[in-house]
């Protein structure tokens, strides 16, 4: 009963009640975090990475619509790389379908998804990270802080004129110090308790769920940085180039050789009829030509 009394001193419950305060919101705030991580996570467990570029809209009105992480995937988004086709004849003239790059296939990241998908962003942001953190040392200090208080409050009350004072403050100051030292173990004692309550609950509702969604990230979207991603593309634009060259070099020798074929095909079923409508004159009309006449047209042919 004596201890009860104790632990309705202000200073005690006012330590209790702000390690209860400080252990609610921890547990309410990370039950929160969980539950939108969660939702996240089981949305990006849906798609896979070889049908996330026919489903990239899907996927894209999900995340823009979820307020949790619609900032960070904006951002995100920014740095995404497709992948981009070019249209092509082979040598068939038949129309075919090629990479720009061959370092790009499907959809990949220049930056990594970690940057924006961390716990600064998605945990620490979405509650007064500080306070938690700040909370042991709080408790800690209110320890000695009361604890100096009843030992400034006892010694104040000091009063040795007679018997009976001396023995009630001697009383006084035992009980005093008593509390003192109560207010300091309770302080330190729950300042332990809490960080080992705040750890748990964070590694288990925020860091795990964290991880897996970092996981989801990387499976989903390859990573190729910047720099690589130009050289790629340098050195695709230089074969273009090189192939563009060697086209135009080639093109006049080409254009010749299809301009006589064509003239071979149109003229001389043409020239082969006039031909033969002359011949079938001269059958005809053998008198009307001459022998000079008839040179003169094989001397055309013969050109």
């Amino acid at each position: 009963m004596e201890y009860f009394k104790y632990l309705l001193n202000p200073a005690l419950m006012l330590i209790f009640l702000f390690f209860a305060v400080s252990v609610g919101y921890c547990i309410l705030k990370y039950h929160k975090i969980n539950k939108q991580m969660m939702i996240l996570l089981n949305y990006l467990k849906k798609f896979k990475k070889n049908d996330l570029t026919f489903r990239f809209k899907e996927f894209d009105d999900g995340l823009t619509s979820n307020s949790y992480i619609s900032n960070s995937w904006t951002e995100f988004r920014n740095t995404l790389v497709f992948d981009e086709n070019v249209v092509l004849s082979n040598e068939k003239e038949d129309v075919v379908f090629e990479n720009a790059s061959q370092v790009v296939s499907g959809i990949q990241t220049t930056v990594d998804s970690a940057y924006f998908f961390n716990e600064e962003i998605l945990i620490t942001s979405k509650l007064n990270y500080k306070f938690v953190q700040v909370t042991p040392t709080l408790l800690t200090g209110m320890g000695p802080l009361f604890t100096f208080m009843h030992i400034a409050f006892a010694f104040a009350n000091v009063d040795f004129t007679t018997n009976e004072a001396t023995m009630m403050t001697i009383s006084n100051l035992i009980s005093n110090m008593q509390i003192a030292a109560l207010c300091s173990v309770f302080a330190v004692g729950e300042s332990l308790i809490f960080l080992m309550l705040e750890r748990l609950l964070y590694n288990y509702k925020c860091k795990q769920p964290l991880s897996e969604i970092q996981d989801c990230f990387y499976k989903l979207f390859d990573s190729v940085t910047s720099e690589k991603f130009l050289i790629e593309l340098l050195k695709t634009t230089k074969i273009q180039n090189n192939s563009l060259t060697n086209a135009m070099k080639s093109m006049p020798q080409k254009f010749q050789d299809a301009l006589t074929k064509s003239l071979a095909a149109v003229m001389v079923p043409y020239l082969d009829n006039i031909l033969f409508n002359l011949d079938k004159i001269k059958e005809n009309n053998p008198n009307n030509f001459t022998q000079n006449a008839i040179d003169s047209v094989d001397d055309l042919f013969q050109q």
